[in-house]
C-alpha cells in the first residue's frame, strides 16, 4: 500500500507567494497493510503533514530514504523483511538525515534504548501511544528548520 504527498500547490509556490512552509514529508516503514492505512491516516489528518510513501522492509526503507526529501521516518521495528534497527543503523551517515519516530508493538526497554542511541527522536508503543503521534508531528512541523 503506497500513499503520495496531497498538495494543492507546489512547494516552491506556496514559498514564494504566501511565505509558508511546505508541508512536513514523512516516510511510513511498516508492513502490515492495516496498521499502514491506521497511521497514513493519523499523519494525513495533522495539519501540515503529509505521508509522502510507505514501504515494508529494511532495503525498501533505506533507498526511500536516499531517494526521497522525507523529514520525518515513522519507523516500525519488526518489518517484512530485515528491522527497524538496520534503517537505524544505516541512515547513522546519511547527510540530512531525517528526524525518526520509532513506533513498535515491541516496546521492550531494551529496544527502546537500543532505537534511542541509534538516533531515534521518539519511541512509541502501537498498544497506547498511537494518540501522541499527532501532537509529536505537530510539534516537528513547527520548529523551525536545522
Amino acid at each position: 500500500m503506497r500513499f503520495e504527498m496531497k498538495s494543492s500547490s507546489s512547494d516552491s509556490d506556496e514559498r514564494g507567494v504566501t511565505g509558508a512552509r511546505p508541508d512536513l514529508r514523512v516516510l511510513l516503514v511498516e508492513d502490515s497493510p492495516v496498521i499502514c492505512g491506521l497511521i497514513a491516516g493519523i499523519i494525513n489528518d495533522v495539519p501540515g503533514v503529509r505521508v509522502a510513501d510507505s514501504v515494508g522492509s529494511e532495503r525498501d526503507a533505506i533507498e526511500a530514504v536516499g531517494r526521497l526529501a522525507v523529514d520525518v521516518v515513522i519507523l516500525d521495528l519488526q518489518l517484512r523483511k530485515g528491522t527497524g534497527f538496520g534503517v537505524l543503523r544505516a541512515m547513522r551517515d546519511m547527510p540530512n538525515r531525517p528526524i525518526v519516530v520509532v513506533l513498535t508493538n515491541f516496546a521492550l526497554r531494551s529496544y527502546r534504548e537500543t532505537a534511542l542511541a541509534l538516533g531515534a527522536r521518539d519511541f512509541l508503543d502501537k498498544s497506547r501511544d498511537y494518540d501522541r503521534l499527532p501532537a509529536i508531528l505537530t510539534e516537528i512541523a513547527s520548529s523551525p528548520p536545522a
